[in-house]
């Protein structure tokens, strides 16, 4: 009971990711600032983790040590990754970017070939997992349709090419950097971190350009976004699987719990935002969703081997 009350816990962290971003878009905020100063944040606070927690200084030799590499899948796997998404925050409400996110479940499947395993061979397209991805596929779709007859088409793709991008680009470089590092998992996330700084500065004389400085309700909110997803979130969703690591199928439970980020991101506009309730379709479009990650997951857990998810929102 207690790693699913801790995963379920990590989503309810995660969906701030989500709301906030909404709240900031639509109180005149720049995207770019909102993606940019979250990690401005992170530096501090993952310092101060990882000193507690491995220690930084492996984290400096390893970057010296390819330097290019950690520039180029950091800014792949968080630039690309986390700017596309605040970008899509202005032209969807926040439970429908959190639903659609979902997908990168089958984007990270379709990547397999890029990888080899155990570094022998590489990897192949897992089909009987697509299966249940598609299903998160068709309820991403129902929910996407609601919101194609609301606005307009460009206005629609504007909000799903961007989650798609990204949904590509996070595994793509936490896999790859995973393959360069032997460093732990918030080592990692702070190495990737640093890594990318070169593009979030870019991105913020962008939005400095475009929209001025940030005001104080978006700075304020940013550092929400980076304490609560990108280190409470990230800290209670491993304290649940590194409980049940031998358990391949309570392994499965836990990672499923992350299906509720759709829910509590939705209960989160409702009740912060006061956004109207989705329609009975999109109430479909999420069960689908939430039954597809259940049914992934499980089927994933049967497997002898499950590698831990990489989920730093």
């Amino acid at each position: 009971m207690k790693p699913l009350l801790l995963g379920i816990a990590a989503s309810f962290f995660f969906a701030f990711t989500f709301v906030l971003n909404r709240a900031m878009d639509l109180s005149g905020g720049s995207w770019a600032w909102s993606a940019s100063l979250r990690y401005f944040f992170m530096v501090p606070l993952l310092l101060v983790l990882v000193y507690f927690w491995g220690g930084i200084k492996p984290v400096v030799a390893e970057i010296k040590a390819q330097p290019q590499k950690w520039l180029l899948w950091s800014t792949v796997g968080f630039g690309l990754f986390y700017a596309p998404l605040c970008f899509a925050s202005a032209y969807g409400p926040g439970w429908l970017i959190a639903g659609t996110w979902q997908i990168t479940i089958l984007s990270g499947s379709l990547l397999a070939p890029l990888f080899y395993k155990e570094g022998k061979k590489r990897g192949g397209i897992p089909f009987k997992q697509l299966g249940f991805s598609f299903i998160i596929l068709i309820g991403v779709m129902l929910m996407q349709l609601e919101h194609a007859t609301e606005l307009s088409a460009a206005t629609a793709l504007l909000c799903t090419i961007p989650i798609l991008i990204a949904s590509f680009a996070y595994p793509l470089g936490n896999r790859k950097m995973m393959e360069v590092s032997s460093l732990n998992t918030f080592q990692r996330v702070l190495g990737m971190t640093l890594s990318s700084l070169p593009f979030w500065i870019i991105l913020s004389v962008y939005a400095y350009v475009t929209d001025g400085l940030p005001k104080t309700t978006q700075i304020y909110q940013s550092s929400l976004v980076a304490l609560l997803s990108g280190v409470c979130a990230t800290v209670l969703f491993f304290a649940a699987t590194d409980l049940v690591k031998k358990d391949s199928q309570k392994l499965g439970a836990v990672e499923a719990t992350q299906s509720m980020e759709v829910l509590f991101a939705l209960l989160g506009e409702v009740f912060l935002l006061s956004s109207p309730l989705p329609s009975i379709l999109s109430w479909v479009g999420m069960g689908v969703i939430i039954a597809g990650m259940v049914l992934h997951s499980y089927q994933t857990s049967h497997k002898k081997a499950i590698p831990q998810k990489e989920l730093t929102y």
